[in-house]
């Protein structure tokens, strides 16, 4: 299964956005103040290393004495008990457990050469004693630093303290950062779900009945928003006055066509020749055939029918007996199992698979009814054992005048328009229609699929 990682819906996307740069924007934060914590840390400690430095050389220079601290001690040890600073001639040699501090010693020798003191080499060590009365805002407990310098031929070495690691700065920060997630993502939520809901209103309104004649949608939230919606139910009030047009142009259309059509076969009747009047009748019925497919293609999905809740298990068995009562090989449907309710319009549904039946029974004499829920659809599927058609063809029959018989004949194959009208009535109801060949083209399964509710 693959994994998305960026969601479809407008509020996930926006929550999602906003999340990310809120994050990013705090590791920045966090970045910046660990940097200006730690050259604070560095000025405090290395400040007051320099100023020791510069104290313990004065005195030295005067003679003031070397603050060497008791003799006969560990001289590693002695700087924890003298206050301020220790003047040597040999190396100094760091307190057990120390570790080397390069950025304080780099500082301190940056420090010494804007002071004038020419150091030959400055060191510098941490030391894991704590003192925990000396602080920094958002640092830990102080520590001991321990800064070595060789000047000329003499060792100064000083104490001073350093702040700790900024573990208090972290957990301040994603205290922050969880805080600001609240007070900024759960407005956008309301704002984002206050936009989304009238969107979901309108994106199944134009799923369900884009040129319905249901009341207008209701124009609520943002103003882009309500813009597209008002945009939309005047799109469909259009539509909808066109739609009605047509249907009675197409009335109109019918009726004219229909009369002369009947008045040409009355007076077809009165023709001596048996043949050619039976050719003659046989050309007009085909004609008047032929006007209806064409008005109920235009008419398709265009119904005043009202939507209603039904059972498709009882449309399938009324549908079949209503086949065999002509004597029509019409099969099923099996026991079915129980299925789900629908809503919308049966006869239209119904229309669609009577197309299917026909036309099975045109091109393999009988037919099979059966239903079948996968995925969230219903697929009402009709069922036969003719020759099955061409892969490459599957897609074209459902056009309308497309035939699957080479010839014009209506009584081998019709006008062509039976899988186009069951197509778009299918459409109308929200679903779609199906076309497949069984295995080794052992008949065809055409099926009505509608969405479950």
């Amino acid at each position: 299964m693959k994994l998305r990682l960026w969601p479809r819906s407008l509020v996930a996307q926006l929550l999602l956005a906003v999340a990310a740069a809120l994050f990013v924007a705090q590791a920045v934060n966090l970045v910046l103040l660990e940097r200006g914590q730690r050259q604070q840390a560095l000025a405090n400690g290395g400040g007051m290393a320099v100023a020791r430095i510069i104290d313990a050389l004065e005195r030295d220079r005067r003679g003031r004495g070397d603050a060497r601290g008791d003799p006969g001690g560990d001289p590693s040890q002695e700087l924890y008990r003298i206050p301020k600073h220790r003047i040597q001639d040999t190396p100094f040699v760091p307190p057990p457990l120390a570790r080397p501090h390069p950025d304080l010693a780099r500082h301190v020798t940056d420090q010494l050469e804007a002071a004038g003191i020419a150091a030959d080499r400055v060191d510098a060590w941490v030391t894991p004693h704590r003192r925990h009365a000396v602080k920094v805002r958002g640092a830990g407990p102080a520590r001991i630093a321990i800064v070595s310098a060789k000047v000329g031929e003499r060792y100064v070495a000083v104490r001073v303290w350093v702040a700790g690691e900024g573990n208090r700065l972290q957990g301040f920060l994603i205290w922050q950062t969880l805080s600001l997630y609240v007070l900024l993502l759960v407005p956008i939520l309301l704002i984002a779900w206050r936009a989304a809901q009238p969107l979901r209103a309108l994106t199944q309104a134009v799923r369900r009945d884009p040129a319905g004649d249901g009341p207008p949608l209701l124009e609520e939230g943002p103003s882009d928003v309500r813009d597209v919606i008002a945009a939309f139910n005047a799109s469909r009030a259009r539509i909808g006055a066109m739609l009605a047009d047509k249907d009675r142009m197409l009335g109109a259309v019918g009726h004219d066509l229909r009369t002369p059509l009947a008045s040409l076969r009355v007076r077809v009747e009165a023709v001596e020749d048996d043949a050619l009047r039976e050719k003659m009748i046989a050309t007009i019925d085909e004609m008047t055939a032929m006007l209806t497919d064409i008005l109920a293609l235009a008419r398709s999905g265009s119904g005043k029918e009202a939507p209603e809740r039904y059972d498709p298990a009882t449309l399938l068995a009324q549908l079949g007996e209503e086949y065999r009562a002509m004597g029509k090989a019409v099969a099923g449907p099996e026991a079915l199992s129980p299925l789900p309710a629908l809503t919308g319009r049966p006869l239209l549904v119904r229309r669609a698979l009577r197309n299917l039946v026909d036309n099975a029974l045109a091109y393999a004499g009988g037919a099979a009814l059966l239903a079948e829920v996968t995925a969230g659809e219903l697929r009402l599927v009709v069922r036969d054992a003719g020759p099955g058609i061409d892969p490459a063809r599957l897609a074209d029959l459902v056009e309308p005048f497309a035939r699957g018989e080479a010839s014009r004949n209506r009584a081998t194959g019709g006008a062509g328009l039976g899988l186009a009208i069951a197509s778009v009535l299918a459409e109308g109801e929200g679903g779609r229609l199906d076309l497949a060949n069984r295995e080794g083209r052992q008949g065809l399964d055409a099926a009505v699929v509608l969405p479950v509710n």
